[in-house]
């Protein structure tokens, strides 16, 4: 899915949210990033057309789209944390030699583990999701 052909404003509009400039800058930042981009990279994308928006506005920002479902934290084995505009059900293939981070969709995978634990009932355990991220290294590093 390209997320660049969503209209941002209906979006937030969707979800109760007040349209602004820096929320609409922000989360374009994460959709043509693409790359799961740390709140480093987003911040340094939104300041070349925005020079002075505020880090903390940035991090507020992140948490309210976070909290309404219009992106999700990934976290790295090097304990960074970087966000993915891509809400759709999916998996990470993570790179622990450089960091890269692919999204990888696999709706037999999803079928697989979701009968998995279904079929295992955990004792005082409601499964609501389950997010793979699967380590390894790609032949481009």
């Amino acid at each position: 899915m390209n997320n660049l052909n969503i209209n941002i404003r209906d979006l937030f509009t969707e979800k109760g949210l007040k349209v602004t400039p820096q929320r609409i800058a922000i989360l374009e930042a994460i959709y043509k990033l693409d790359n799961h981009p740390t709140v480093e990279n987003i911040i340094i994308h939104i300041r070349k057309n925005n020079p002075n928006i505020a880090t903390g506005t940035v991090y507020k920002v992140l948490d309210t789209l976070v909290e309404n479902n219009l992106i999700k934290k990934v976290k790295t084995d090097k304990d960074i944390l970087r966000y993915d505009g891509v809400t759709e059900k999916h998996h990470h293939l993570y790179c622990s030699e450089c960091d890269l981070i692919e999204d990888y969709y696999d709706k037999e995978l999803d079928e697989l583990l979701k009968n998995h634990f279904k079929n295992k009932k955990i004792d005082g355990f409601k499964m609501e999701d389950i997010v793979l991220q699967i380590r390894g290294t790609f032949d481009k590093c």
